[in-house]
């Protein structure tokens, strides 16, 4: 399972960058990371090694720092970082730090060349679970990295709206976010994941996970503190919502325990309100049933929403020739969800048939409805066929071919049997 995808936009990464944020584990790769001295700043360098536990042991004052690894790692290895890019031998030493990295077998080397190549907020993710050996089942691994493709779905629509409970509501705008995540050095050890989320440009996805998660784990303390659980219906408007703490429960379930870490793109900053000090918070399977009972409760406290949808008729289905039918409407405009269906009566559902035919998109007002994760409309009404010249119709329906994927319209008399 593919947890999160990778930017592959050239201006992203380049091909060697690519394949060393792809490289895990602590073995050396066989050829040096390429990555332009000139580029790299000599303080984000710094940060990166004191960040990863390397050692500072001194050097020329004003001119350059002298890094070694940790914890006594490869006593052979030493590092010499300039104070900054003024001096004549400035690149050399950069070139020759980077080249260290690259060969080095301590597995955080990897990790500073990965954010050097791809800066970004980096969000850890560690997951205790029985093993053998430090190896975990194959399944383990899947929670893992569903529960993180969860969390950072539930993160971005968060950071554009504010919610109790989503459902399918910005489905494509959180696909869009995680094609932009890069999975860095996935090799590292069982039940260990990280990821970089683009900065400066996505700062409020992560922003928001981090105050989301914070709060969550305030809620989770009150109510095992005093018994009150207001305090989640209150973290709603900082991120917190039934998509988040879902995601939780799933990284937990089966699990010791999981942490979750966050560390600032060294080349970006810490953003403002925040503590430059790296976030980590824990949860631990004592916290399931007050996460499950605060996702329950938000995913009830989510009212239906009053709508007008503009949508393409996509499917059809009733089972007699007369009386009422279901609809799929492939939503263009008026709710942030992809799809919805509609029972509709005898006359409504033979103007959708006629648009269906004709290519064209119908508009009605309805009651989008929680149950079922907002893909449902109840009470329609002011059914109405929404004419198009020549030239909106062919972009209209060359749109929905790319969304629909080949499945297209029909009775689709194997589906939606909910509506039956």
């Amino acid at each position: 399972m593919t947890a999160m995808r990778r930017d592959t936009r050239p201006e992203a990464v380049d091909a060697a960058g690519r394949a060393a944020v792809r490289a895990g584990g602590g073995r050396a790769p066989a050829d040096p990371v390429h990555i332009d001295p000139a580029g790299v700043d000599p303080a984000v360098l710094g940060t990166l090694l004191a960040r990863h536990g390397w050692i500072r042991r001194g050097g020329a004052e004003g001119r350059y720092t002298r890094w070694t690894p940790p914890d006594d790692l490869e006593p052979d290895t030493s590092l010499l970082v300039p104070a900054d890019r003024r001096f004549d031998d400035s690149v050399d030493l950069l070139d020759e730090a980077i080249a260290a990295l690259s060969h080095s077998g301590v597995p955080s080397a990897r990790a500073i060349l990965a954010a050097l190549l791809v800066p970004g907020d980096e969000i850890h993710w560690r997951r205790e679970t029985p093993g053998v050996g430090g190896a975990v089942s194959w399944g383990s691994e899947e929670d893992l990295h569903a529960g993180a493709t969860a969390m950072l779905s539930a993160a971005a629509k968060a950071g554009l709206l504010r919610a109790a409970y989503f459902g399918a509501r910005l489905d494509g705008a959180a696909a869009e976010f995680l094609d932009r995540i890069l999975v860095v050095a996935p090799g590292t050890g069982a039940g260990l994941l990280t990821a970089y989320a683009p900065a400066p440009e996505d700062r409020t996805v992560t922003t928001t996970l981090v105050r989301a998660l914070e709060a969550t784990r305030d809620a989770i303390d009150l109510q095992r503190v005093s018994g009150r659980t207001e305090a989640f219906d209150d973290a709603v408007r900082l991120g917190v919502s039934r998509e988040l703490l879902a995601s939780v429960v799933q990284l937990v379930r089966g699990s010791e325990g999981i942490e979750i870490a966050l560390a600032w793109a060294a080349s970006v900053g810490t953003p403002r309100g925040f503590a430059s000090r790296r976030l980590r918070l824990e949860f631990s399977p004592g916290d399931l049933p007050a996460l499950e009972a605060a996702g329950e409760r938000l995913e009830r406290s989510e009212p239906a929403l009053d709508v007008e949808i503009t949508g393409a008729v996509v499917r059809l289905k009733r089972p007699v020739p007369d009386g009422e039918g279901q609809v799929r409407l492939a939503v263009l405009a008026g709710a942030d969800v992809d799809e919805v269906r509609v029972r509709l009566g005898d006359e409504d559902y033979r103007t959708a048939v006629e648009s269906h035919l004709a290519g064209v998109p119908v508009r009605l007002r309805a009651r989008l409805e929680r149950k079922g994760g907002f893909r449902k409309l109840s009470v329609p009404s002011a059914l109405v066929r929404v004419e198009l010249d020549a030239a909106e119709r062919d972009r209209m329906l060359k749109a929905l071919r790319l969304r629909v994927g080949g499945s297209g319209g029909g009775s689709g008399a194997g589906e939606d049997s909910e509506g039956r």
